[in-house]
């Protein structure tokens, strides 16, 4: 070993194996992504060389002891790129892309939620680092201070992307079109390592990138096409119901359906939500197995799916790389066809998730985000105003909106790392020893506390009766990396179809005046949102590019697909590429072709989702005559709006100085002519 270590290149060795060790140790202890027989075991463990072996080894093309110095540094680089995608995964369940890096206005509010996924143990995955640093300061004084002969370098390099051939190789044959079918990180990383994924992830963003340039109206065509082939025609029993009310939407912040008649300690964790569900009176309609389709935008994700019937991208939010595009979204529509005033309520920063840019390309009339509200230390908590009073001081708002509005109420409190003040949890947590899942049962219970709380207001200022009332879950709360302590608290293992059913999210809706029909078991999702509401209001969604269909449509297409490519239907579903029959729960050995070619259209429907968002190609698509394209400089918000005041005073006064001005010159010149004329 001494001997060894009294070489550049023996250090080298030592610095590629400790990578080695502490990448595959994370995998197998940090990430779970699906490994299963012995083809993807060895991938597992073999991707990290060529990862290993290519960035050190660009560290010995410096000369002497330098090249020493080099290696420590790229392993202290690359371990803190492995560290970060090891936290973000703890509560995402997913992977860094070179599109969250991006949004960087998001991180000052997640502070305390890092904080909370990192632990103690995290320490020892600074190790390789510390020998190494024990070793180099120990043993530089037998290197040399001549350059490495530039063929061992450039040896090492070969050898790298040789072991990333033979990588890619292997991992075509096992998982066919890994990367022309790329939407799941999980399989990226399986086969072929977090670092190759991240430079996959780079490629993918330029190409993304270069589609809006290269764009053409044509392209627009496959997209109506297939929109159009989907279209369910309403329901008589519900179209147009709702024309002329006001819209209450109710956004439940990481509230999954599990949650729905739950008892923890013997009490109800949401015995409000419960009793809107259970009304024998059937006010309201609840969809029962409605799914969630966000990926790394999660609320953003969930709003712009709402709101346009658009799939969120697999990598990043679209609301950050895509703000600028044109869009046809609901409040647009519902402003040029009905008259509607939209607005958005939220007790967080106005440029959270760059909301104050891309909601005026929704054509949101009004933004009331955290400087119309008291966020005073008692009223704020993790990511802003606590739900209590958000709901408080949200009534007398919506009562100076012109009506009929469609209003977004978006809650904060119920949110990781779920915690509340001292003496604010009404239910004691459950007792699991995983803090996150323990403490998500008091945070639901007071976001149900505040709803409650809200729709006694509503009833008080007159607001409720005539409006349509819509509350529904934007995600998961509870992530795959709790499925040990979920086990406990649903009583069964968390297997891959469980974890799926578990993307369940509440769907309710009210319709004043007609009756609902109690729990609906229909199989929709978030991109059936929107044509929902459309018909609800006697507006045809056949005219419009949505990829969802209207839920209480006979011909509705009950099949949900998730970001990743996997999917849900009644009968079957399929998850990390393997079908499961949703009755028996056992895998299905020989899929039909039917299974197959519904594979393929889940597939189909999210690249073209993705090619309407990355070509901005709803540009070159007009709706119906009456369609005007929304002019995002056509809105303000807040303090956008004393600044266009102050502009506007600006101009009266340059107007008034030149007008001023014309006077001083009529006189000059009548005093000229005056003169002239004595």
């Amino acid at each position: 070993m001494k001997k060894l270590l009294s070489s550049k290149m023996g250090f080298f060795a030592i610095a590629v194996v400790l990578f080695w060790i502490k990448t595959y140790t994370i995998y197998k202890t940090e990430f779970d992504l699906g490994v299963s027989g012995a083809m993807q075991e060895f991938l597992l463990f073999f991707n990290p060389l060529s990862s290993g072996l290519i960035f050190l080894g660009l560290a010995l093309f410096a000369v002497g002891k330098k090249a020493g110095r080099r290696i420590i540094i790229f392993s202290f680089i690359l371990g803190f790129i492995l560290y970060a995608n090891v936290v973000y995964y703890r509560f995402n369940g997913d992977f860094i892309t070179i599109a969250t890096m991006m949004q960087t206005d998001n991180f000052g509010s997640l502070g305390g939620s890092i904080l909370g996924l990192m632990a103690p143990y995290d320490i020892l995955y600074a190790l390789d680092l510390g020998i190494l640093i024990v070793l180099y300061n120990r043993f530089k004084s037998n290197w040399s201070t001549e350059r490495v002969q530039l063929r061992k370098p450039f040896m090492v390099l070969a050898a790298g992307a040789i072991a990333f051939g033979v990588n890619l190789g292997l991992a075509e044959i096992d998982r066919p079109q890994l990367l022309e079918r790329a939407f799941d990180r999980n399989y990226l990383v399986k086969y072929l390592g977090t670092y190759n994924f991240m430079i996959y992830d780079g490629i993918q963003s330029f190409e993304s990138s270069t589609q809006r340039v290269l764009a053409d109206s044509s392209d627009i065509t496959e997209v109506e096409n297939y929109t159009k082939s989907k279209y369910a025609a309403p329901n008589a029993e519900f179209f147009g119901t709702g024309e002329g009310k006001n819209i209450i939407k109710i956004h439940l912040e990481s509230f999954q359906s599990f949650l729905i008649d739950y008892e923890l300690h013997g009490e109800e964790v949401t015995p409000f939500l419960n009793s809107l569900v259970n009304d024998q009176s059937q006010d309201y309609t609840y969809f029962d197995n409605f799914f969630h389709q966000t990926e790394q935008g999660k609320t953003a994700d969930a709003e712009l799916t709402t709101d346009t019937s658009l799939y969120g991208l697999p990598q990043g939010s679209a609301f950050v790389t895509k703000g600028d595009n044109t869009y046809q979204a609901l409040p647009a529509i519902l402003d040029q066809q009905q008259g509607y005033t939209s607005g958005v309520f939220h007790g967080d920063g106005k440029s959270f998730w760059n909301r104050d840019e891309v909601y005026k390309h929704l054509g949101i009339n009004e933004y009331y985000y955290d400087i119309f509200y008291d966020m005073s230390d008692e009223n704020v908590i993790n990511y802003g105003l606590k739900d209590k009073p958000f709901f408080e001081e949200s009534v007398p708002l919506l009562e100076e909106m012109d009506q009929p509005f469609y209003a977004h109420m978006m809650t904060l409190t119920h949110h990781h790392p779920f915690v509340l003040d001292e003496g604010e949890a009404s239910l004691p947590p459950a007792e699991t020893g995983d803090g996150t899942v323990d403490r998500y049962f008091q945070t639901a219970r007071y976001l149900d506390e505040s709803l409650e709380q809200f729709v006694t207001d509503l009833k008080e200022a007159g607001l409720y009766e005539d409006s349509i009332i819509m509350i529904y879950g934007d995600h998961y709360g509870i992530s795959q990396n709790h499925n040990k302590a979920m086990a406990e608290i649903m009583g069964e293992e968390i297997t891959p179809l469980k974890n799926s059913e578990l993307q369940r999210v509440p769907f309710m809706i009210r319709i004043p005046g007609v009756d609902g029909q109690g729990t609906n078991h229909a199989y929709s999702s978030l991109v059936d949102v929107m044509p929902t509401l459309l018909h609800i209001l006697g507006i045809d969604a056949k005219d419009y590019i949505l990829f969802g269909t209207d839920m209480f449509s006979e011909d509705h297409k009950e099949f949900v697909p998730f970001r990743n490519g996997d999917f849900v239907t009644e009968k079957y579903s399929s998850i990390n590429g393997i079908f499961y029959d949703n009755t028996t729960k056992e895998v299905i050995e020989e899929p039909t072709d039917e299974m197959l070619e519904m594979k393929e259209t889940v597939l189909h429907e999210l690249e073209l989702s993705d090619k309407v968002l990355n070509g901005d190609l709803l540009r070159f698509y007009t709706p119906n005559e009456d369609w005007e394209p929304v002019n995002a400089s056509d809105y303000f918000y807040g303090d956008d709006e004393l600044i266009q005041n102050e502009d506007d005073v600006d101009a009266d006064v340059d107007v008034q100085e030149e007008d001023v001005d014309v006077d001083a010159n009529i006189d000059v010149q009548e005093e000229d002519e005056n003169e002239n004329a004595s």
